[in-house]
């Protein structure tokens, strides 16, 4: 598939205004964890934690980007990128988990939304990366109604020091991770493993994000406003009523859960009454559904995946850090994530570009009255630098097939307006700590040394062309 015959005729598929960028999030690439304020998150404990990452190590220096906004800045200008995703770190910004706000913290958010505007290059600002501040999680953490409550505080906070020159925010990112691995099988932070807990979690996650959406709103109603939520085709293994209704089941949980009461307004009935079985919903309070249901500009898409699912299995997905991590899946544990014999990611993760295809012309049709944007997409691969190179096909074609399929999407009538690559570098990888490199750019964990990949060339030249296609018309 990667050659530069594709290129030209790919890069026209794309519509004009088209946001081409790539992201990255806080704890996975900033470093400086004490630095200038900043308090601790809950992955600084949940890294000290001896077992918790498979290669020991923690986000204490990650890839120093609080120390290089220049040269990550610079990096993104010579990938030909006209924007940029990146989120913010309540812990550096607000250390006690209220209103209370470290300056410094806030000041190195605005330098590098000034750099990245200086470049021409357009921010879009994720608020809730995983990274909760740990004092909040000492008081219950995302199961607390008050968490909610304190994020829409932050958002506040955060808007009003960056909202003259930011328009584009993206409340909270993949809710299912934050509740589910972490509060359920304990793969991510805080490690918990409570599956009554990790439902209660979802809710505030979204409560927090609906109240977050109407602050901003509120403060200025030409804001862009975004969710992102991480989407999977869900298949059943075969016909049989077990493995249908473990299709059925998994699509709900992490599919439909959320889509629907973020602009339905109404969980789906069906999960609903799988959740009894765990909970018994008395954290929802009057309101809370319709205030979930706040004005949603864009529809952010994180794509990487498909599952294969059957009622017959017990084991968790292929995804899972191997840490001894429990059940992602409440009142679901019984399912099991098989192969459909598709080639994987380093991470064992199925490449399916079509399921990108299948995932955006769903939405669509499910939501038409919103924008999509693919937020995240991306593989990982072992790469290994040789001669000052990145020689990384597998991630290339893997880039080229899903912007492909991102353009049979668009021209199927999807109203896609974005696509940001994960991630921009290499950095640190969750529970995997650094043994898994999903960026544009090599980045030598040592010295912090960074080379573009050819995956980041191709990208990057396929980005000038359609942007110079559209200067033309």
């Amino acid at each position: 598939m990667s050659n530069d015959i594709e290129g030209p005729a790919l890069a026209a598929r794309f519509p004009s205004a088209f946001a081409w960028g790539a992201a990255t999030s806080s704890y996975q690439v900033e470093g400086a964890t004490d630095a200038d304020g900043r308090g601790k998150s809950i992955w600084d404990a949940f890294v000290n934690e001896p077992g918790r990452v498979v290669d020991g190590s923690n986000g204490d220096t990650a890839i120093d980007s609080y120390r290089n906004i220049e040269g990550d800045v610079a990096l993104i200008k010579a990938l030909g990128l006209n924007s940029y995703r990146f989120s913010l770190s309540w812990p550096r910004i607000c250390p006690d988990g209220d209103g209370r706000v470290n300056q410094a913290g806030l000041a190195y958010y605005s330098n590098l939304v000034d750099a990245l505007l200086a470049e021409g290059i357009t921010p879009w600002i994720t608020l809730y990366h995983w990274d909760l501040p740990q004092v909040l999680e000492d008081a219950g953490g995302w199961p607390e109604r008050a968490t909610a409550l304190r994020f829409a505080e932050f958002a506040k906070i955060a808007h009003d020091a960056l909202g003259d020159r930011v328009k584009h925010w993206i409340t909270v990112n993949e809710p299912w991770c934050a509740a589910f691995l972490g509060y359920a099988s304990g793969e991510h932070a805080p490690g918990r493993r409570d599956p009554s807990a990790s439902v209660a979690a979802a809710h505030h996650l979204m409560l927090g994000h609906g109240l977050a959406a109407r602050a901003i709103k509120a403060a200025d109603p030409e804001a862009t406003i975004s969710i992102g939520l991480n989407f999977y085709p869900v298949h059943a293994a075969s016909d049989s009523a077990v493995d249908v209704d473990a299709a059925r089941r998994v699509d709900g949980v992490q599919n439909r859960w959320f889509t629907e009461v973020a602009l339905r307004g109404a969980y789906p009935e069906d999960i609903v009454e799988d959740f009894k079985a765990i909970s018994d919903f008395a954290f929802i309070e009057d309101g809370d559904l319709e205030t979930i249901k706040a004005p949603l500009d864009i529809l952010s898409v994180n794509y990487y995946s498909r599952f294969t699912v059957t009622g017959n299995g017990g084991a968790t997905s292929a995804s899972a850090a191997p840490t001894g991590a429990g059940s992602a899946w409440p009142a679901n544990e019984h399912i099991g994530f098989v192969s459909a014999g598709l080639p994987v990611t380093d991470m064992g993760w199925e490449i399916e570009p079509a399921g990108l295809t299948q995932v955006l012309t769903r939405l669509h049709t499910e939501y038409p009255e919103v924008s999509l944007a693919v937020t995240e997409n991306g593989a990982a691969f072992p790469d290994k630098l040789d001669d000052g190179q990145v020689h990384d096909l597998e991630r290339l074609d893997y880039v080229q097939g899903h912007l492909a399929a991102c353009a049979d999407a668009v021209e199927a009538g999807v109203p896609l307006v974005g696509y940001f690559a994960w991630s921009l570098a290499d950095n640190f990888e969750w529970a995997w700590g650094y043994t898994k490199r999903f960026g544009l750019v090599y980045v030598e964990f040592e010295t912090g040394e960074r080379t573009v990949k050819d995956s980041g060339r191709w990208y990057g030249d396929l980005v000038r062309r359609a942007r110079s296609i559209r200067e033309a018309e």
